[in-house]
């Protein structure tokens, strides 16, 4: 615990001559800036990613869950008895906030997508749909079935449970996928780090043995190497995670264009969790190159 401190205490005061130890500059400082800076703009949209994933799939299934939808099918002669049956068993069954039918319009244009705008509607078996909007906790699915049976024959209920399932498990097996690709993402730079500091410490091997002729302890040597390696990954991953903000600032928004590939961002307070992403691949960064630094001097004779 005293040397881990000591460790962190040099990592801020620094010490000017352990810092000659480690190069400023060379293939060790540019593959640990650009190491940073890449993983850690690749971690603002793998969180953004997340992020808009649970948002769309919470939105979309809200929507689903307080609407559903009758379907009625019966001969040209009993639709309209049929549907206004189904109407009024709606009108009395707690949990329903409203119902209408639809009208051939609009059933039309729920169908243009599919089959243009051309559908002749009038001349084909179309099933009257009734939309249903629920309150409070909502309807007793079964018991609005069973009614409708009775009362409307050729009255189907979907509430939309077969297009719920399917989102929910679909956000959750995305958003896993996104905390996944970011615990990739950080050992990927852990041992894009490890390796520059091996490098490093490969590189001078000289200094190193002159600095412990002269009596300069292992941990001494390696808080330099903690230190140079520790503030450049903290620099690279600051530049690739305001880039990568950036970039996500300008995709488009929501409102703007509506689409399914729309909304890939952050909203509120949700931009500053990729500000925990710098600190973080400091925090990476230290313990790789603190382990490398002390597993390499202890095999030195």
């Amino acid at each position: 615990m005293t040397r881990l401190f000591r460790s962190l205490k040099a990592l801020f005061v620094g010490d000017s001559g352990a810092d000659r130890v480690v190069p400023p500059t060379g293939f060790t400082a540019r593959l640990t800036l650009f190491a940073a800076a890449a993983m850690a703009f690749l971690a603002v949209f793998a969180l953004a990613l997340t992020f808009a994933t649970g948002r769309m799939a919470d939105r979309w299934s809200a929507e689903l869950a307080r609407s559903s939808t009758i379907r009625i099918s019966a001969p040209a002669g009993q639709m309209a008895a049929q549907t206004a049956a189904a109407l009024d068993v709606l009108r009395t069954t707690p949990g329903v906030a409203s119902a209408r039918a639809l009208d051939e319009a609009e059933q039309r244009a729920l169908l243009e997508p599919w089959f243009g705008p051309d559908l002749p509607i009038e001349s084909l078996p179309i099933p009257q749909l009734i939309e249903v909007v629920e309150e409070g906790e909502g309807y007793d699915a079964e018991g609005l079935r069973q009614r409708l049976a009775g009362e409307a024959p050729g009255a189907v209920l979907d509430d939309h449970t077969r297009w719920r399932a399917p989102l929910v498990k679909a956000a959750d097996r995305l958003r896993l996928l996104g905390y996944i690709s970011t615990l990739l993402i950080g050992l990927t730079m852990a041992a894009m780090i490890t390796l520059a500091a091996n490098a490093a410490l490969s590189a001078n091997l000289q200094v190193i043995r002159v600095l412990r002729l002269v009596g300069a302890r292992d941990v001494y040597i390696a808080r330099a190497f903690v230190r140079r390696f520790t503030l450049r990954a903290l620099m690279g991953a600051a530049a690739g995670t305001v880039v990568g903000m950036v970039a996500v600032a300008l995709l488009p928004s929501a409102q703007a264009a509506g689409g399914f590939l729309t909304g890939l961002g952050f909203t509120g307070l949700g931009w500053l969790w990729p500000l925990a992403i710098p600190p973080l691949a400091a925090f990476v960064s230290f313990w790789a190159t603190r382990a490398a630094a002390l597993r390499t001097l202890g095999g030195m004779k």
